[in-house]
């Protein structure tokens, strides 16, 4: 059986891969590019196959091994390979029936080469890029690059270009990936378009021992983690190893310290009144759609109370932002299953979604996509 680490963030994945190039290993890069029915994993997850080992997962662990030992079949020959998985149940003499996805998957195997190297710096540099690459046929393998700045680079034919546009422009917005099949004068062509979105950023205030779990925790479930500290002397790498940058800062020059945007979330958990108070004023003014406050309700009163006699306006919808007490209803009082609770909740808001029983889900877990693209005839 292969030696995997199954459960690695995807970041950490494409980091593989730029070590790969580094090193000049003939590394392989095994790709979801299509899923039929249930799966544990949607189109875009990725498994990185080493020499003797693999890390990243595209299944609940029921084909790894067996991907794996085609990865290495792909690296001897140094070709491109696509392969389909009919895990429904129908092929019991192949599967048994011990398989629990009930779906038909498709993979892409292939040889990791400088082609890739642009998806593996936007990854470091945390910024989005959509990855479309031909999935069938003779120019299996043929791949161009696209970014909301620069629309098209690398290869396919203008003609695909223009027509792949829109929609690699609206899965890379919702960080979604899918298969879309093109209707061309020369008949169908199969392109897998990868959304990749930078991680949601999470900011943490605070530098207590309660951060830690908050920190490695977050790591884990792929937020871009930066904590922020109002005492300099514990704004060390050293304390906080997970995270991916420490900073130390005044509560009122965290504006200055941090870029906020959309799809940064704020921590706050510094324990300390005064500090809480001036920090939220300043993301008050931010654009993050999230901020945790650490404390019972009573105490964001008296927060409250406060803004009101320094004539601080708290504007209505900035209340639908603000959670406090902050995390999910989960039980239980220990460090760890509070960071459970706080990343929880920062998920579901990153997410768009509201916390529930998937039980209770009528529609699908994931988004179901379908796209079908005709060039017209010139």
């Amino acid at each position: 059986m292969t030696r995997t680490d199954w459960s690695v963030p995807e970041t950490e994945v494409l980091s593989g891969v730029g070590d790969a190039l580094d090193a000049g290993r003939d590394d392989v890069l095994a790709t979801v590019i299509d899923v039929e029915g249930n799966a544990y994993r949607r189109p875009g997850a990725k498994m990185l196959i080493r020499d003797d080992d693999t890390a990243g997962s595209i299944t609940a662990g029921c084909l790894e091994d067996e991907v794996a030992r085609l990865g290495r079949e792909v690296r001897e020959t140094g070709d491109p390979h696509v392969e389909t998985y009919d895990l429904t149940g129908d092929d019991d003499a192949l599967w048994g029936r011990g398989m629990g996805c009930n779906g038909i998957i498709t993979v892409l195997l292939e040889p990791i080469t400088e082609s890739y190297r642009p998806v593996v710096d936007a990854s470091a540099a945390g910024e989005d890029i959509g990855v479309v690459t031909v999935v069938d046929g003779d120019r299996l393998g043929e791949r161009a690059y696209y970014t909301p700045e620069e629309e098209f680079a690398g290869g396919l034919t203008d003609d695909l270009r223009d027509e792949l546009a829109e929609p690699t422009a609206g899965l890379l917005a919702e960080g979604n990936s899918d298969t879309i099949r093109i209707e061309t004068d020369d008949g169908t062509i199969e392109v897998f378009v990868d959304g990749i979105r930078a991680p949601s950023h999470l900011v943490i205030f605070g530098s207590g021992p309660d951060v830690e779990p908050v920190v490695d925790l977050a790591t884990r479930v792929e937020l871009r983690v930066t904590v922020v500290s109002f005492r300099g002397a514990h704004a060390s790498e050293e304390r906080f190893p997970e995270a991916d940058t420490v900073r130390s800062s005044s509560p009122t020059d965290v504006r200055a310290v941090v870029d906020f945007d959309d799809d940064t979330h704020a921590v706050v958990m510094t324990h300390n009144f005064v500090d809480d108070r001036l920090v939220l004023e300043e993301l008050l003014d931010t654009r993050t759609p999230y901020i945790g406050l650490m404390g019972p309700q009573e105490r964001f009163e008296e927060l409250l109370e406060e803004f009101v006699e320094d004539g601080v306006a708290v504007a209505e919808d900035d209340f639908e932002r603000i959670y406090t007490p902050i995390g999910l209803d989960l039980g239980g009082e220990s460090p760890s299953r509070i960071a459970y609770s706080i990343v929880g909740e920062v998920l579901a808001v990153a997410n768009g979604r509201t916390p529930g029983h998937l039980t209770e889900r009528e529609e699908p877990i994931h988004d179901r996509l379908d796209f079908d693209v005709e060039i017209a005839p010139e």
